[in-house]
């Protein structure tokens, strides 16, 4: 199946549709591709992102995330592990199950797996990245795009929210565009903002630690 293959609403909203099930599991399971723009990040979001990714284990997927520099600290402490060349131990398994872990750490090892840090570096833009947008590709070179919500993919509690969809079949100038807006931050050519990979950015102390209140919104 194919992303062409689902049928897609223009807008998915927490009080008429289940914002994972409806929408992020049928693109999961039917892409090769996910850029992801996300506030705050965690270690059960990116597992529950990855776990609901099916052709991650055929080694064809890719997840790329840009996320702000604010971490809880736990999840600091896991993600510079994953992403450090120099940690080859096993993990204890008490946020998430090692056995999720470890497959976050084979992907990640396997180059399907990329993390970098936004921060922005303007008087006219405040500390915080708040910009929420994501981008599905699949084998035929078809692209969804959506603005809002979360980087969790929790089925239980989330937030009431709400998700703008665009197809490249039915809004081409849509999607490339917001494809562009993705593709020049990542290559870190974006006003305002200033990117750089995971670990570069936890070498050079440009990560932060969350407040209480803010990673609390995203476990």
């Amino acid at each position: 199946m194919t992303l062409r293959e689902i049928k897609f609403e223009q807008e998915y909203r927490s009080d008429r549709n289940n914002m994972v099930t409806d929408f992020f599991f049928p693109c999961l399971s039917n892409c090769i591709e996910y850029s992801r723009c996300v506030d705050f990040l965690s270690i059960r979001g990116l597992s529950g992102l990855v776990m609901g990714f099916d052709n991650f284990n055929t080694g064809k997927a890719k997840l790329r995330i840009i996320t702000g520099n604010r971490f809880k600290i736990a999840d600091l402490n896991i993600l510079t592990n994953l992403f450090s060349e120099k940690y080859t131990k096993r993990f204890d398994g008490k946020i998430i199950k090692d056995k999720k872990i470890q497959k976050l750490q084979d992907f990640i090892n396997n180059g399907q797996i990329e993390l970098k840090i936004v921060i922005t570096n303007s008087e006219d833009i405040s500390n915080l990245f708040s910009e929420r947008i994501g981008i599905f590709k699949d084998e035929n070179g078809d692209s969804v795009a959506f603005t809002g919500t979360s980087s969790s993919l929790s089925t239980q509690i989330r937030d009431f929210e709400s998700v703008d969809v665009f197809t490249s079949w039915n809004d081409k100038s849509r999607v490339e565009r917001k494809i562009k807006n993705f593709e020049e931050m990542w290559e870190n050519k974006t006003k305002h903002l200033e990117i750089y990979d995971f670990i570069y950015a936890e070498e050079n102390n440009l990560l932060k630690y969350s407040s209480e209140w803010a990673f609390n919104l995203q476990s």
